[in-house]
């Protein structure tokens, strides 16, 4: 049982428990002490994104970190797969960064990378809790010149902009290409466009003024729809549709449709796959891709594994089993010959790179699967218990299975990063699917509030 980290970090309310000020300086003090050894000086590296308690939480962290006399590099707004680079670019011992990913702005938190540049196992997070809640953080604190000290890293944009590009192929260019990307106001708002424009194309920038408060704010991942619209009106194309931390990306083809992580992966599956760059044949995946995916890659011969919803645990899988591809629906994917954790403008080049080198649009490229019908409904809970021991539920679960018969399926779980439970359904007629997710959610949400 954890009690402060979840699917992905620890993510809350900023100012409000677990994401106080208070907490965050004993999350810096255990992470420093977990990663720290006598006789050796140690440095764990800072990023955050826009939002506006990202310099409260900041300063905290590195409060903790520093008295532990652990040293403190920090990046400033840069994406989350930035922080996963510098760590590991720049031989630190972990890195932190400060995001609630596609959250709103009031929410925050934190995610740990190791000094491989891959997010901590449920076993090290686990380690942290226990160091905070043992109450001996206090004990034998160094002092004088034994204290950490905190400094900025000097040109980080521009040297994640150089790694950035070098993902791109180098026989290649983005020139004649009209490209929107939807920043969220987030932490790629200076870099996506930055990107881009040196590789070539014509960029259309949107959701690229931060203000503290408005990321993710009806842009971004979160709304793919908005990027899809600029993209018809501006004739674009291809619009790229980041989240607050940009280590996911939705895209848009040409006519203003929502391409999804599962057609991105379909497609750069099969582009692999033709390059043989396609690690036995196989694609991870997580419960949440659509049936589509799997009859398509079944069709071309690709093995598709499924991994626990969360990209670290996608990751998990390609280590353990030497794969080299996977991802989410949602949109983190990961190119493991290029990084290890997802990375939404490194990802957007790879798909970039697809349309250029076959001179095929969007739109084509993701007539490689067909989605069966599927809905998403969220019913917010203010406790989480095991739904089987809930009769209604279980009941109209299966009542539902029933009426599919075979020609779909039902996936209920609760979100590791927020007090919702979701409800997913696929299958042949949408209207029926959404009559029968909003049945279940409504008995979840009488049974857990």
């Amino acid at each position: 049982m954890r009690h402060l980290f979840g699917t992905d970090g620890i993510r809350g309310i900023a100012n409000t428990h677990p994401i106080t000020t208070e907490m965050m300086m004993k999350v810096g003090r255990a992470t420093a002490c977990l990663f720290r050894n006598k006789g050796k000086r140690h440095t764990i590296l800072v990023g955050r994104d826009t939002r506006l308690s990202g310099s409260l939480i900041e300063s905290a962290l590195v409060s903790g970190i520093c008295s532990m006399g652990v040293d403190v590099l920090t990046l400033g707004p840069l994406p989350t797969p930035a922080v996963a680079f510098f760590t590991t670019a720049l031989r630190a011992d972990a890195g932190i960064m400060i995001s609630a990913s596609h959250n709103p702005f009031q929410d925050n938190g934190i995610k740990i990378f190791s000094g491989e540049g891959l997010k901590l196992p449920d076993e090290m997070e686990k380690r942290i809790e226990e160091i905070i809640f043992s109450k001996t953080l206090d004990r034998g604190l160094p002092t004088g010149l034994d204290v950490g000290t905190s400094s900025p890293i000097e040109n980080a944009e521009e040297r994640y902009t150089d790694y950035l590009k070098r993902s791109f192929p180098n026989h290649l260019t983005l020139d004649g290409l009209r490209i929107v990307v939807d920043c969220a106001n987030g932490a790629a708002y200076g870099i996506a466009p930055r990107v881009l424009e040196e590789l070539g194309a014509e960029v259309i920038p949107i959701a690229n003024r931060p203000d503290g408060r408005n990321i993710n704010l009806n842009c971004g991942a979160m709304h793919p729809e908005i990027v899809a619209s600029s993209v018809k009106k501006r004739g674009a194309h291809i619009g790229i549709a980041l989240d607050g931390d940009a280590d996911r990306v939705i895209f848009s083809d040409e006519r203003g449709r929502v391409i999804d992580g599962d057609h991105i992966m379909a497609i750069c599956a099969l582009d692999m796959k033709a390059k043989r760059r396609l690690k036995k044949n196989t694609v991870v995946a997580t419960v949440m891709s659509n049936m589509g995916f799997d009859i398509a890659m079944k069709e071309a011969g690709i093995r598709v594994i499924k991994a626990q919803v969360g990209d670290r645990y996608i990751l998990e899988e390609m280590l353990r089993n030497g794969f080299n591809f996977g991802g989410e629906q949602s949109g983190h994917l990961i190119f493991l010959d290029h990084a290890a954790t997802g990375d939404g403008i490194l990802s957007a080049l790879q798909v970039l790179a697809v349309m250029k080198g076959r001179g095929e649009p969007l739109s084509r490229l993701a007539g490689v699967m067909k989605t069966l019908p599927q809905v998403m409904v969220n019913a917010p809970v203010k406790k989480k218990k095991d739904l089987n021991k809930i009769p209604s539920v279980r009941k109209a679960i299966l009542e539902a299975e029933g009426k599919l018969d075979g020609r779909g399926r039902i996936l209920v779980r609760f979100s590791g990063t927020q007090q919702i439970c979701r409800v997913m359904i696929e299958g042949p007629s949408k209207k029926d699917l959404l009559r029968m997710a909003n049945h279940i959610a409504s008995l979840i949400q009488e049974a857990l509030n």
